[in-house]
């Protein structure tokens, strides 16, 4: 074992983050969350008391944690939460771990909507991430997210409710299937699955940890974006917008889908490392 009960929080993390190195990115962090998260402090007191020593209750529980980490446990899923827009989410095992790089997708609608009052719908919500972010920043509009998955609709609810965004309304629905057909909408945004099944990063790091059915579709990725790029059309009003997060090399498939589909002004958006990681589209019924 790297740690001795004896050890200060500076050498917890000096060698915590010797041993995470080879499979995190951000080893140092992780280390620093699991003491954090034991000594229920905030980072910054780990920097402000580096020579501090933790209990031996709250050592042998960071030990604990630590071990999981080493075996490649998402940190998010340790923690049981996930920062997402300065927001604190609560994670689960049943829906991905809200990442960075949907931030973008986040930024783009704000940026290109201002508009006081939309209607908004989050295709595939997960933990309700980027619906309750967008809620967050928009509190008139009104915003509908669903999940396939009950328990991914039950965390999603947890979560706007802890978040004080309960006008949210999640419920369950595979895709369109539970919306109402009266129902339009001037945004539909979706992170949908869009992994192809054959993808040698599906064995790699905290993705071997998260759901395969909300990181996986049929068609080399694809199947999910199409079905509802194609069902979309019955619920968006005269010049409403669709919005997908996708994988870095699909922005030219989805683009041609769009267009098969009679949606125009598609444009692309590189996330934070330069890869392209958003499209979206507007739909115009008179076309």
């Amino acid at each position: 074992m790297p740690f001795s009960a004896s050890d200060s929080i500076f050498l917890l993390v000096k060698n915590g983050a010797q041993v995470l190195a080879p499979l995190s990115d951000s080893a140092k962090l992780d280390v620093r969350l699991l003491i954090s998260h034991v000594i229920n402090k905030p980072l910054s007191y780990l920097l402000t008391w580096p020579d501090k020593q933790l209990s031996l209750q709250e050592f042998q529980q960071f030990v604990t944690l630590f071990e999981q980490r080493r075996a490649g446990k998402p940190i998010a899923y340790i923690l049981g939460y996930k920062e997402f827009w300065s927001l604190k989410f609560q994670v689960a095992p049943s829906t991905l771990i809200p990442r960075p790089d949907t931030e973008v997708l986040v930024e783009t609608v704000l940026n290109n909507h201002t508009d006081p009052m939309l209607h908004c719908l989050d295709l595939g919500t997960g933990t309700g991430a980027i619906a309750l972010a967008l809620a967050s920043e928009r509190e008139n509009w009104q915003i509908d997210a669903v999940d396939f998955q009950n328990e991914a609709v039950a965390l999603a609810k947890s979560n706007a409710q802890h978040l004080g965004l309960s006008r949210v309304k999640i419920f369950q629905s595979d895709w369109f299937s539970n919306v109402t057909n009266e129902k339009r909408f001037d945004l539909i945004v979706s992170n949908p699955p869009y992994i192809d099944e054959l993808d040698e990063h599906l064995a790699q790091g905290d993705v071997r940890f998260e759901p395969k059915s909300a990181l996986v579709a049929e068609d080399q990725g694809f199947a999910d974006i199409e079905h509802i790029i194609k069902n979309s059309i019955a619920f968006l009003n005269d010049n409403a917008f669709l919005y997908f997060e996708h994988g870095f090399k699909q922005a030219k498939k989805i683009h041609e889908l769009f267009l098969q589909n009679g949606f125009s002004e598609i444009e692309t958006v590189k996330d934070y490392n330069g890869n392209e990681r958003v499209t979206y589209a507007c739909y115009k019924s008179h076309q």
